[in-house]
């Protein structure tokens, strides 16, 4: 598969768009940049829990992944929790389910 951190993503509104199957995104999730995150019941999202040593590391995770995200124009929901971990969700909010997006910006949080 593409080396998905030399992607970017592509605006999804107003286009002609449909959200990945099952299938798509499970093979997705064969990609070795994204092979650690989890599909949903619904294969709608994807998601992926951090664990840091405290919360200083954890803020600092969640700023680097906030700026990707604004770089991308693609938003994840992130949630801060218990001081030191942290739960990044991914889905293309605008077709409902999940894009490409949602994995390019998966390998470039990896990444980080």
């Amino acid at each position: 598969m593409n080396d998905l951190t030399k992607q970017k993503c592509v605006p999804c509104e107003g286009g002609d768009f449909s959200a990945l199957n099952q299938v798509e995104a499970e093979a997705m999730l064969g990609n070795d940049a994204v092979h650690d995150w989890t599909l949903s019941y619904d294969a709608k999202s994807i998601s992926q829990k951090f664990i840091f040593a405290d919360f200083k590391h954890a803020l600092e995770f969640v700023n680097k992944v906030g700026a990707i995200a604004e770089e991308e124009g693609h938003h994840p929901d992130i949630n801060l929790m218990d001081y030191k971990f942290v739960e990044i969700t991914l889905s293309t909010h605008a077709i409902g389910g999940l894009s490409n997006n949602d994995f390019i910006l998966a390998a470039k949080i990896n990444a980080i």
